[in-house]
């Protein structure tokens, strides 16, 4: 009842909205009885065969029977529609006046002398049809309006009451999340005072952090007094808050080193860390080196043939790694400002879409070796911090950047700005909901269907757009630190991302904030290169092996499938910038600092 007198307010409100005065006394004066309170099926048979058929009013009767229809538009109405067109055709058989092809016999009545007595014609003059036709019209409107179906304005009060519901519960779990917040921040304060009260302990009368003996430094007096205490292979725990995942520490050449994975034998643990990862074993390998200045971004193209490079001078290039392709292939795009990104058209080598650093954005026709399009962002988000296309449409999607004073790559983008842009007329076509003054988005991942786009920003934050209703549809917080790169896991059931604190996480799609997967390759992508660059990684063809750049000369390849630990790459002579993985084959490609870039297919 509740439901009816809401909705009652919201009709009367527009009646009075609209100035409708007639139909508002008309409504008021229905509202007054008591059979206008609930719904009345006979109202609706008259209004069809005392006024409508009876005085011919035929729009408004095939009105009526359109709106009916409208209802019913869902899969699960299927059978309801079904019916209702039947009930369509006896009306209006009733009614005659139809001109379809299904009424064409029915223009023939006026020259039949007899048409009560014609065999097509004499059930539609019996009583007995008629009776018929009316008890089925009612049965199905006392069905669908009393049993199936309420009106939507029935349900306003009900969604907005459900709406309340649910921000109710939102307030108790943010409530409940601040006290586990405050939990575990009181655990985490144990554990370091634990910590702490272990270094200090003492074992055989010494100290282990505290004091040390004259002469001997203090790393090698911890390892001795190390040795002494242990009997049996002693570790020190800590947790990961995010991830709840234990790590441990073992001792190896006098020193302690921590890491995030263990290999477990019979009779003891062995500690892995990237620096015992084996070199990958090449099977050919190939440099590149025709920039002049650090590499900013490398791609390999949709089929794997061609890559394109950039540097931080505005030079992009476009070359083969196979020695037999004609060097007709090359070509050289000078942009004239710092390339910040690179992305392959999905469905051919044919375009290339180049962002830089100044908001432009050049597609490069590979075919014909010319600038097809020249277009440039808002001059309020004037920086390019990502391109993708689209795998299935001919559209692509623009992370762009207000720009902003600071030290830092992530301090000196502002707000951000994302576009959906069309291939073939080379305009905008929408712009992706992101709230206000939202933080800038650093990295973009369609989905296999390009139904779905994952973005990352600077606030830690992974957001998710359905780009058929341009329309956020979820998004959570991933990281402490700002997010520089996201990928979709290969059954797209997870998604990778790697946070400025050099942590890579691994979540599942399913089960929304649960971490599948993690590592922490701080040494690598340590802060001080997140000062100067973003950080990349890629994932082979296979969704076994992650690639990520790295601030020193070699880049670790995590093995995210199976049962090895990891591969180190072959060490350029300068950091490493940016890193893809060939479509299809073992082959991976890097950029560095050094201006190469080098091709390297692992056995």
């Amino acid at each position: 009842m509740e439901n009816i007198r809401y909705a009652e307010e919201l009709v009367r409100e527009f009646l009075v909205f609209r100035g409708f005065t007639s139909t508002l006394q008309a409504y008021e004066s229905e509202l007054s009885t008591e059979i206008g309170r609930n719904f009345q099926v006979d109202k609706i048979l008259d209004l069809v065969f005392s006024e409508y058929v009876a005085k011919y009013q035929l729009d408004r009767l095939v009105g009526l029977f359109t709106f009916f229809k409208q209802c019913f538009t869902s899969p699960a109405d299927t059978e309801l529609f079904s019916t209702l067109v039947k009930l369509e055709l006896s009306v209006l058989s009733n009614y005659l006046m139809q001109k379809r092809e299904d009424w064409l016999a029915w223009f023939a009545i006026p020259y039949i002398k007899n048409p009560s007595f014609d065999p097509q014609f004499r059930v539609y003059f019996s009583k007995e049809w008629l009776d018929t036709l009316f008890l089925s019209f009612r049965n199905f409107l006392s069905g669908i309006f009393n049993e199936t179906r309420i009106p939507a304005l029935l349900r306003i009060s009900t969604e907005k009451n459900t709406i309340k519901s649910l921000k109710n519960d939102i307030k108790q779990l943010n409530n409940k999340l601040a006290e586990l917040q405050a939990s575990l921040e009181a655990k985490e304060d144990e554990i370091s005072q634990l910590r702490r009260n272990y270094n200090g302990a003492g074992y055989g009368n010494k100290n282990l952090i505290g004091t040390s003996t004259a002469g001997t430094p203090p790393e090698q007096e911890m390892s001795e007094n190390y040795e002494e205490s242990s009997t049996s292979s002693s570790m020190i725990q800590g947790f990961d808050s995010r991830s709840s995942c234990s790590v441990k520490s073992s001792k190896r050449d006098g020193k302690f080193h921590e890491s995030s994975e263990i290999r477990h034998t019979e009779d003891e643990q062995v500690l892995v860390t990237e620096e015992d990862f084996p070199e990958v074993r090449v099977g050919f390998q190939e440099t590149f080196l025709g920039h002049n200045s650090s590499i900013s971004q490398c791609r390999f193209s949709a089929s794997g043939s061609n890559i394109a490079s950039s540097s931080i001078d505005g030079t992009v290039r476009i070359w083969t790694y196979d020695s037999s392709t004609p060097s007709s292939k090359n070509a050289t795009i000078y942009c004239g400002a710092e390339v910040s990104a690179l992305s392959w058209e999905c469905r051919s080598d044919r375009l290339l879409l180049i962002g830089t650093a100044n908001g432009g954005i050049k597609a490069w026709n590979a075919d014909a070796k010319r600038v097809v399009c020249d277009l440039n962002t808002s001059r309020d988000f004037p920086s390019i911090l990502d391109l993708k296309c689209s795998p299935v449409e001919p559209v692509f999607v623009s992370a762009a950047a207000s720009t902003r004073h600071g030290s830092t790559i992530f301090e000196r983008t502002g707000f951000a700005n994302l576009t959906v842009w069309h291939m073939k007329t080379w305009k905008p076509l929408m712009v992706l909901p992101l709230g206000e003054d939202p933080p800038a988005i650093t990295s973009l991942c369609f989905n296999h269907n390009g139904k779905i786009l994952a973005a990352s920003a600077t606030d830690g934050m992974i957001h998710m757009f359905d780009m058929s209703a341009g329309l956020q549809i979820t998004g959570w917080p991933a990281h402490d630190s700002p997010v520089s790169s996201v990928l979709f896991g290969p059954a797209e059931t997870s998604i990778f991302s790697l946070g400025s604190d050099g942590k890579i996480f691994e979540w599942s799609l399913h089960n929304q904030g649960q971490i599948l997967w993690s590592r922490d390759c701080s040494r690598f992508c340590n802060p001080e290169s997140f000062n100067k660059r973003m950080h990349e990684i890629a994932l082979d063809s296979n969704g076994k092996r992650l690639l990520v750049t790295s601030g020193l000369v070699r880049a670790p390849i995590y093995q995210v499938q199976g049962h090895e630990s990891g591969l180190r790459t072959l060490p350029h002579s300068s950091s490493i910038t940016s890193v893809d993985w060939h479509p299809t084959l073992p082959m991976y490609i890097t950029g560095s600092a050094d201006h190469s870039v080098r091709v390297t297919s692992i056995l």
